[in-house]
């Protein structure tokens, strides 16, 4: 991104050296809420929600479905290039 006079914004998440700070930092913050999740108690419904991070693991493997049945619809539900100017 630039402002008027065309000077580059420093944290603009299109240069490659941003987008590594922000992986770097969402990884840092998942590393202290798994940390985090071995001091607290948790109070469970069932034994496997007391593994350690289930949760994170839960969502992780929730969004990989969700990203393998969206690659699936895709080609279910997917028209031509023209199908709406016919």
């Amino acid at each position: 991104m630039s402002d008027r006079n065309g000077n580059r914004d420093e944290l603009s998440l299109v240069q490659p050296a941003a987008g590594r700070r922000a992986f770097g930092v969402v990884a840092a913050v998942c590393a202290v809420v798994a940390l985090a999740d071995l001091v607290y108690h948790k109070h469970v419904h069932h034994d496997w929600e007391g593994w350690f991070s289930f949760h994170g693991l839960y969502g992780y493997v929730g969004c990989f479905v969700l990203v393998l049945a969206a690659r699936v619809l895709r080609k279910i539900v997917m028209r031509d290039e023209d199908y709406y100017g016919r």
